[in-house]
This record gives C-alpha cells, sequence and structure tokens, in this order.
C-alpha cells in the first residue's frame, strides 16, 4: 500500500513540475516576444520617415545650407537612437535580401559600384532594402 502511495504521489510531483517547466517556458517565450514588439513598434512610422531623410539628404546635396545640414543631422541622430541604421553597400557584393539592382553596369563582378538610394535596418531587420548599380566584366 505504501509503494502505491508513494509512486501515486512521485506521478503527481513529476506532473507538477512539468506543468510548472512549461508555465516557466511560456512565460519567457511571452517576455521575448513583448520585447520584440516594443522593439520594432515604430517600424511603421520610422518606414514612412525614410523617404522624408532622402528628400533632406538631396536638398542639402544642392543647396548645402547649414541650417538644413542640422536639421538633417538631428533627423539623423533621432533615426540612431530609434535602432535604425543606414547600410554600407558600396564595394561590397550584391546581396539580394539587402539590395535591389537597379542597372548593371560595367565593373567587377556582383560587387556594388553605386547607390541611388539608401537601405536601412532597423536592430538589424532590413526595413528598406537598397537601390544599387551593380558591376558586370564586358566579355
Amino acid at each position: 500500500m505504501k509503494k502505491q502511495v508513494d509512486d501515486h504521489i512521485d506521478e503527481w510531483k513529476n506532473k507538477y513540475l512539468r506543468a510548472l517547466a512549461d508555465y516557466q517556458n511560456l512565460e519567457k517565450r511571452k517576455g521575448e516576444e513583448i520585447g520584440q514588439v516594443r522593439r520594432f513598434a515604430g517600424e511603421a512610422l520610422i518606414v514612412k520617415l525614410l523617404p522624408i531623410v532622402d528628400t533632406f539628404e538631396r536638398a542639402q546635396a544642392h543647396v548645402n545650407d547649414p541650417g538644413l545640414g542640422l536639421a538633417l543631422k538631428e533627423l539623423e541622430t533621432f533615426l540612431e537612437e530609434a535602432g535604425v541604421k543606414k547600410m554600407e553597400v558600396v564595394g561590397k557584393p550584391f546581396s539580394p535580401h539587402e539590395m535591389e539592382c537597379i542597372e548593371v553596369v560595367d565593373g567587377q563582378d556582383t560587387i556594388v559600384v553605386e547607390e541611388l538610394l539608401p537601405g536601412y535596418l532597423l536592430h538589424g531587420k532590413v526595413i528598406r532594402v537598397a537601390h544599387v548599380k551593380v558591376g558586370k566584366r564586358k566579355e
């Protein structure tokens, strides 16, 4: 009789420990999901800001105004603090996950020759691919 009671207690103890482990794993997974949601909550807003940054950069390249340059720098600082990073692509091998080839030009095979539109990462995730010109040797 004592053996049956001990077996019954062990069975319920094992069930309790498995349920506790499952619950702790669920809490951990939910915590990670909430963290991801918080990290990428502003993604839609940031994606809508990127064309504005492009416009500021093009305007600054043409007029070279100190005030415009300051506004652009503040916007870039804001984006950096939000986890946005501009991709460096010129001189690197073409990657279809990070870049879109707009034109193939004379140059080293599959190496990015020129960036037409910058690409951006948000906490390491591509939020806009770079538009680039890619080299190809003439035969």
